[in-house]
């Protein structure tokens, strides 16, 4: 039986000697995460990211008004200096705006002119207002960040790919990257449906969750290849059982560990750490249950007939007393 939740005044978050059948559940897991994921993919295409300055170019001012801000009347000053179509976002509290303005035809300098005129316009226009932040991306810049970004995410995926593939057979290396892409895949859904901007910050949170996720499936993993030579004739699927439920504590534990960290920067970071931080979260979630639901069942699929080819469960010592073995298992 397993242990009480509360041993000697201290909380144990999982209890010793769990035995959760987490591979019966191996295909619903498996069609919810196709299903999110090309979800994710559709919604990449259409309504599609919404990409911040880093990645788009253009000019990006962050003010503060005095009371609440009045978006019709902000966006009919900002009209009044001539810069393209803007878009105005309320961000942080209700005084604060973001104001977002299309790259301007013409060098660094034309595009100076049009943040005096911008800023000119509100001061004169809007009593008390504050010009906080102001930033301009050009067009080859931006490009270039975005290919940096990407390529940075490529390489860290086959950077992944080769330790696994190194470290372990090939359908360990197969599971952990193809669970990655749907992991990735669901974050980028995730940015698309919350609204968030797809920045060089964005690229940050996706590489922290790539680096969690990797690492609690190798933490799966280590204990399936251990126990694959520690019960020569178990079949795979119950083994694969054993090694998620001896491990569940530690990927647990690690998880809230991380999301109590995480959880005071989204409530009092301020809005440049709370959109980092909030996928992060989202990613948390994510990693820890595709590598019970998702790497492990690919790992099972792939590996029934070559990891292990079946057989009568180990035997194992049975109970004080007792003269004869018994068979492990749930």
């Amino acid at each position: 039986m397993p242990r009480r939740l509360f041993e000697n005044g201290k909380l144990r978050i999982v209890p010793d000697g769990t035995k959760i059948p987490f591979m019966r559940g191996r295909i619903a897991g498996l069609v919810v995460s196709a299903v999110l994921s090309f979800a994710s993919i559709v919604l990449f295409f259409h309504p599609g990211l919404n990409y911040g300055i880093d990645f788009q170019g253009g000019i990006v001012i962050e003010v503060r008004t005095p009371t609440e801000a009045d978006f019709p009347r902000l966006r009919q000053v900002v009209a009044e200096a001539d810069v393209g179509l803007a878009t105005l976002q309320q961000f942080g509290g209700p005084d604060d705006v973001l104001i977002r303005l299309p790259r301007q035809p013409g060098d660094e300098a034309v595009q100076q002119r049009a943040i005096e005129r911008v800023r000119g316009t509100l001061t004169r226009e809007v009593e008390g207002v504050q010009i906080r932040r102001v930033e301009a991306v050009g067009a080859s810049v931006s490009a270039e960040l975005f290919r940096g970004g990407m390529l940075a995410l490529g390489l860290s995926m086959l950077a992944m790919l080769a330790y696994i593939w190194f470290r372990f057979e090939w359908e360990f290396g197969i599971g952990a990257i193809a669970t990655l892409v749907l992991d990735v895949t669901k974050t980028i859904g995730f940015y698309v449906v919350v609204d968030f901007q797809f920045n060089l910050t964005s690229v940050a949170a996706i590489l922290t969750i790539m680096g969690f996720s990797i690492n609690d499936k190798v933490v799966v993993y280590d204990r399936v290849r251990e126990n694959l030579r520690k019960f020569k004739t178990m079949p795979l699927r119950e083994l694969i059982d054993l090694s998620i439920n001896e491990t569940l504590a530690r990927t647990i534990g690690t998880s809230v560990t991380i999301f109590l960290a995480a959880l005071p920067l989204v409530l009092f970071g301020g809005e440049a750490l709370r959109e980092f931080s909030v996928v992060t979260l989202f990613g948390l979630v994510i990693g820890t249950s595709s590598s019970i639901f998702i790497a492990a069942p690919i790992l099972l699929f792939l590996g029934e007939h070559r990891l292990r080819k079946g057989g009568e469960p180990a035997a194992v010592p049975g109970p004080p007393g007792s003269s004869r073995p018994r068979k492990a298992g749930p």
